[in-house]
């Protein structure tokens, strides 16, 4: 489940956690509501951007679908 989640601190500090994105897409989900908030002045990557996403070739997709039948 992706999941975007803002703490707003008393001294208007936000601070922005993503979950359940892989890779560096979430860099590009946030890009405009960080343009929009103003400086970023930290960013901590987590396991999951360094994460890969699997693509399967079709030949690999193929041979899954003949093994099926």
């Amino acid at each position: 489940m992706e999941t975007l989640e803002f703490i707003i601190y008393p001294d208007g500090r936000v601070e922005e956690r993503v979950s359940g994105i892989l890779g560096p897409d979430c860099q590009a989900i946030t890009e405009a509501l960080e343009q929009a908030l103003g400086t970023v002045t930290t960013c901590e990557l987590t396991a999951e951007y360094f994460a890969q996403t699997i693509h399967p070739t079709q030949s690999q997709a193929n041979s899954q679908f003949q093994s099926l039948a």
